[in-house]
């Protein structure tokens, strides 16, 4: 079977097994400005200086042990893969192992006419697809995982057209305020423009300022200091949802939900709970910050902090 070959871009479909906004959601899109800064393709802020694709997450590091396909956005021909890369957070200690493989395991697939997709982060041992294999559009590739320079399970989709980015939501130049309507999608999935910039743990209630600039996340703590969450939020609209939840090595330590009333363009919330008779149990602590909207999850960032004696 010969792997087709478009006259003109591939029409994409959605490339993971999820539902978007219950089982999935789109953090960071390709930016689109050439500079310094960084804006996607709305002009909005959900991307990163430099991020050359869109990234489809999972709520919870949990999802992607339950296993979640990634599938074939297009019909095409496998022409490069990776796989053996561990799902480890990357960290400053490990950002070095993986130079030059910053992708993860991964799989690419031609699309003809100079026209690729390219699928990273995927989780060890899962691809099930070979070299030169055609595949169909929605035929698994493998699954999501946390290989590569990742810190939380999701796929990196990267479109390519002659080896450069292209971003498929907006393929063409065009002023944000011109509606792109589907770009190369065959059903483009939704955009909003609110999302969470960061979480963090403090051991007090910070103020704005230091949530702001990053100076309130404390990640190693004592057993008799009290554990606060906080989420950082943009755009969000009133009536959003924010949901604050921790659990360490005894199980779940709270279970938050703020309503959001009259926000400001950016806000951030807290909660947390003072120190249970004895002190924390030393080890590892998580949190969930998840940003909603009639009943469907927006974005979500996660935060760790280690208790020591």
């Amino acid at each position: 079977m010969a792997a087709p070959c478009f006259a003109g871009p591939p029409q994409l479909e959605f490339p993971l097994d999820c539902v978007l906004g219950e089982t999935c959601f789109i953090d960071d899109y390709v930016d689109a400005d050439p500079g310094e800064g960084q804006r996607d393709y709305s002009c909005g802020v959900k991307t990163r200086d430099g991020h050359r694709g869109t990234d489809f997450v999972l709520p919870r590091f949990d999802d992607m042990a339950r296993g979640v396909d990634v599938l074939a956005a297009a019909p095409g021909r496998v022409d490069a893969l990776r796989d053996g890369m561990a799902d480890a957070a990357v960290t400053p200690d490990t950002r070095a192992d993986i130079e030059g493989r910053e992708c993860g395991n991964a799989v690419r697939v031609d699309h003809g006419d100079g026209w690729q997709t390219l699928y990273c982060h995927m989780r060890n041992g899962s691809i099930t697809v070979d070299q030169g294999q055609v595949v169909k559009a929605g035929e698994p590739l493998g699954q999501v995982g946390l290989s590569g320079l990742s810190n939380v399970p999701h796929l990196h989709l990267t479109v390519l057209k002659d080896g450069n980015v292209t971003d498929p939501f907006r393929p063409k130049a065009g002023g944000c305020d011109i509606d792109p309507g589907n770009g190369m999608w065959r059903d483009a999935p939704d955009y909003d423009a609110a999302g969470l910039y960061t979480a963090g743990f403090a051991t007090a209630v910070p103020d704005f300022d230091a949530v702001a600039s990053g100076s309130a996340r404390v990640q190693i703590t004592t057993p008799d200091t009290p554990l606060v969450l906080y989420g950082f939020v943009h755009q969000a609209r009133n009536g959003d949802r924010l949901g604050l939840s921790a659990s360490g090595p005894e199980g779940e330590i709270f279970n938050e939900t703020v309503v959001l009333k009259t926000p400001e363009n950016r806000l951030y919330r807290a909660f947390g709970r003072k120190r249970p008779a004895g002190g924390w149990p030393e080890g590892a602590y998580r949190g969930y910050v998840t940003l909603s909207r009639d009943g469907r999850i927006i974005a979500v960032r996660h935060a760790d902090i280690e208790v020591r004696r």
